[in-house]
């Protein structure tokens, strides 16, 4: 199943997160929660993010970048699984690093969902629609 699309939840009062409802079945057996590029948050299938940490143990620890990235990806990820009403909980380091309130972007990038503060979200795709139209395979 590849994720696609953009979806406009909201937190609860707890903190917790209702998955659109297209990708509960392909999370249902456990996912994890990661600190993302850009301050978003990232939501792993739990296989997926198995890959994930493989190859990231595959490069050498001698390398800087690979214990930086290493860290970053362990250190602030959370493991679950949606309860019986589509949602998670979004521990509160996570939420404070992606400066996460009440409402929240939801997008699918193919093997994985992204969650965004709205604003940080609106101010990416802004920039990144530039780079985007200016594409063209005949540049080098």
């Amino acid at each position: 199943m590849l994720f696609m699309g953009t979806y406009t939840p909201k937190l609860d009062d707890k903190g917790r997160l209702f998955l659109p409802a297209k990708f509960r079945d392909r999370l249902s057996e456990g996912l994890v929660v990661t600190q993302g590029q850009e301050n978003c948050l990232v939501v792993w299938p739990s296989d997926v993010f198995a890959e994930e940490a493989e190859r990231a143990a595959a490069r050498p620890m001698t390398n800087r970048a690979a214990r930086r990235y290493a860290r970053v990806l362990f250190a602030g990820g959370d493991e679950g699984t949606p309860d019986k009403q589509g949602r998670i909980g979004i521990p509160a380091h996570l939420r404070d690093y992606a400066g996460l309130e009440r409402d929240v972007v939801v997008i699918g990038v193919r093997d994985r969902l992204e969650i965004w503060n709205p604003e940080r979200w609106r101010e990416f795709q802004e920039d990144a629609m530039g780079d985007f139209v200016d594409l063209d395979e005949d540049d080098d």
